[in-house]
């Protein structure tokens, strides 16, 4: 395990900690919620960054680079779309679906990790 996992995984789960507590206590999404989804959505950026400089460093994958950059990209995309749902649905609900931005993006995370080092985690 690298850093950058461990990063991420505290990230994305204290985003779903509090976008799932928020939840719990019937409040719409806010700007804690929505700034936790974006914390991960920086996080992947940082991630994706680091990634490139590693590979250009010499760095090799040990598992396909296909998969992991999809892997990636998929990421990138899901806090965005979390993002417009809670702009777009304004109920206690939307906070749930924040929370499974950061439960999803952490199973992603974790197969990145898979992918990378080649380590059954």
């Amino acid at each position: 395990m690298d850093g950058f996992f461990i990063a991420g995984v505290i990230v994305c789960l204290a985003s779903a900690a509090i976008c799932i507590g928020a939840a719990a206590i019937r409040q719409p999404p806010n700007d804690i919620t929505i700034l936790s989804v974006a914390a991960v959505e920086l996080f992947l950026l940082v991630y994706g960054v680091s990634a490139i400089i590693r590979q250009a460093g010499g760095e090799p994958l040990n598992g396909e680079a296909w998969e992991f950059w999809g892997y990636l990209l998929t990421a990138l995309c899901i806090p965005l779309a979390g993002f417009w749902w809670s702009i777009l649905e304004r109920s206690r609900w939307s906070n749930l679906v924040l929370g499974a931005v950061g439960i999803t993006v952490f199973v992603m995370l974790y197969r990145m990790e898979q992918i990378w080092d080649r380590v059954p985690l």
